[in-house]
């Protein structure tokens, strides 16, 4: 069970407040990985995995015209997936992945560069990332990277209320 999640999920609870999911390297890890929670069902709205680029625009509400300016892989994807699956799952909290797991290079962008993201009430932050590893460890550290910047995100602001 992972510890940041487990954390997440606890102030989420705590806080009466839910989560959505929007992920397209990790293809449904982040989200396996909060289900894999006891409770998490008073908080988890669902999520979308949008690993085609035209499901990021369709399904998650990310700019058609930052998907053709930028490519998938951006931060500003990241936030706009993160926002996009907050909005459309009707959650307070959004995360996103998106990045390049490998074995190859990705429309000019190296393999292990990695954006994650976190919507939520006062606003999106995003983390760019560069890991190393097959295709399985930068999978599983872009979960547990988005899972930190949200246990980090609900602690912010928890200090701020």
């Amino acid at each position: 069970m992972s510890v940041a999640a487990a954390a997440a999920v606890h102030v989420l609870v705590e806080r009466h407040e839910t989560l959505a999911t929007a992920e397209s390297l990790t293809g449904g890890l982040v989200a396996a990985t909060i289900v894999e929670i006891p409770g998490v069902s008073a908080v988890f709205r669902g999520g979308l995995v949008v690993y085609a680029t035209e499901l990021k625009g369709t399904l998650a509400g990310v700019p058609k015209k930052l998907l053709d300016e930028r490519g998938p892989v951006d931060g500003d994807v990241a936030a706009a997936l993160a926002a996009g699956v907050r909005e459309r799952c009707g959650a307070d909290w959004g995360v996103a992945t998106t990045g390049v797991a490998g074995p190859e290079p990705q429309d000019g962008k190296p393999v292990g560069l990695v954006y994650v993201a976190v919507a939520g009430p006062s606003g999106t932050e995003v983390r760019e990332l560069q890991l190393a590893g097959n295709r399985e460890a930068i999978r599983t550290e872009s979960v547990t990277a988005v899972l930190q910047l949200l246990t980090d995100s609900l602690r912010t602001a928890a200090a701020r209320v």
